[in-house]
């Protein structure tokens, strides 16, 4: 396994595996990789003939006074966990590397990032969707795969590569859970013991929502107020972020479950913003 730190190299390789006729697989990460990651990298592993691993905590998509510097780290062992799951190369940059002191170009998707997430975090999408794009820049990747967990930014990604004409097919992975339903992020070592043993709350009320819409409930409203009420009752701390019903791929507002309808969520316990979602077809 390789670890590059600089882009030239880093396309050079790419290169010459294409010459090869070799598919090139991407797993774009933030590091402090956790089992969902590696789920990831596996099933990428089945997809091309070489798999890259980006490990870049990417400054573009936070905002002033997010988790920036407190964002957890631990380059050694995520290459260990990266050559165990037989990752060809890992591009593990610092950000001086990816962007010039006078960068000045960015891609957006506003139409896709103004809810959800992007109300609560301006500008975040802008920054992810650059930093990808410039990864297939220097990738050139055939496939490019990523988590479920982050819907939002799956279904802007998948908009902007499919606008753009990148010629790179996204591929979306299901969540990786804890035992106890709680969505893997490398977020969670930040939590209290006491916030970890209550975070399940969040994908319990998920499954509520769910029972009710399976049940015939398909006003969104209401579905909303069962979230609402089981996290208040069950996660008092916790404070709500957004709760809303959305288009799968669109993500425009839905006010009744006619047809597939996501629920995401996001949730502040302590200092920790975690977000999970659930798709409802009824």
């Amino acid at each position: 396994m390789d670890l590059l730190v600089d882009p030239a190299p880093l396309r050079q390789q790419c290169q010459k595996w294409r010459s090869q006729g070799l598919g090139i697989a991407l797993v774009p990460t933030m590091g402090f990789l956790h089992a969902g990651h590696l789920s990831l990298f596996d099933h990428a592993r089945t997809l091309a003939g070489r798999l890259v691993v980006s490990i870049f905590v990417n400054p573009a998509q936070f905002g002033p006074g997010e988790d920036l510097d407190r964002y957890p780290r631990d380059l050694p062992r995520d290459l260990e966990l990266c050559r165990a799951h037989g990752v060809d190369l890992v591009f593990a940059p610092e950000p001086g590397a990816m962007y010039h002191p006078d960068h000045a170009a960015w891609i957006d998707v506003p139409e896709l990032g103004a809810g959800l997430c992007g109300a609560s975090r301006p500008g975040h999408f802008r920054g992810v969707c650059t930093v990808v794009a410039k990864l297939f820049g220097l990738v050139r990747p055939h496939v490019a795969v990523f988590g479920e967990k982050d819907w939002q930014q799956l279904a802007i990604l998948r908009r902007m590569t499919r606008d753009l004409e990148l010629g790179v097919t996204i591929v979306g992975r299901p969540i990786f859970r804890e035992p106890d339903g709680l969505a893997l992020s490398s977020r969670n070592v930040n939590l209290t013991p006491e916030e970890r043993a209550g975070a399940p709350a969040i994908r319990q009320g998920l499954l509520l929502v769910q029972k009710a819409a399976r049940a015939g409930q398909l006003d969104a409203a209401a579905l909303g107020l069962i979230f609402r009420r089981h996290l208040a009752e069950k996660l008092p701390a916790a404070r709500l972020d957004y709760a809303e019903f959305v288009h799968p791929e669109a993500l425009t507002p839905a006010a009744r479950l006619e047809a597939p309808a996501l629920l995401a969520v996001a949730v502040f316990l302590g200092r920790v913003r975690l977000i999970d979602n659930i798709l409802l077809e009824v």
